[in-house]
């Protein structure tokens, strides 16, 4: 699967365009990674309770993504992005998404 943050893929052309494709997560933090980041949060620098919490998020919603896209038929996603939203306080969704197409070699 080719994915890609920009609007096309140098050294490929777009045979297909199958439209949207998203990947949703939703995580929420629990009592020992609070504890742990608020005394971390407390010495400064890198919280890494959360940056762990961040990248196992954006991971979930972005195996869904490719998931989704290859359901549609797609081998390849354009425009890739990610975006986060605290739907209440300490559960955030996450989502990945982007164009599904088909490419084929340039």
């Amino acid at each position: 699967m080719l994915i890609v943050t920009t609007n096309d893929a140098p050294g490929y052309r777009v045979v297909k365009t199958l439209g949207v494709v998203r990947g949703i997560t939703v995580r929420s933090r629990n009592a020992i990674s609070d504890m742990v980041g608020g005394v971390q949060s407390l010495l400064g620098g890198r919280v890494g309770a959360y940056v762990k919490l961040a990248e196992t998020s954006r991971q979930e919603a972005y195996d869904e993504l490719i998931q989704h896209a290859q359901q549609m038929g797609a081998n390849g996603i354009l425009a890739m992005r990610y975006d986060a939203n605290e739907i209440m306080p300490g559960i955030t969704e996450v989502l990945a998404y982007g164009t599904a197409v088909v490419v084929e070699p340039a």
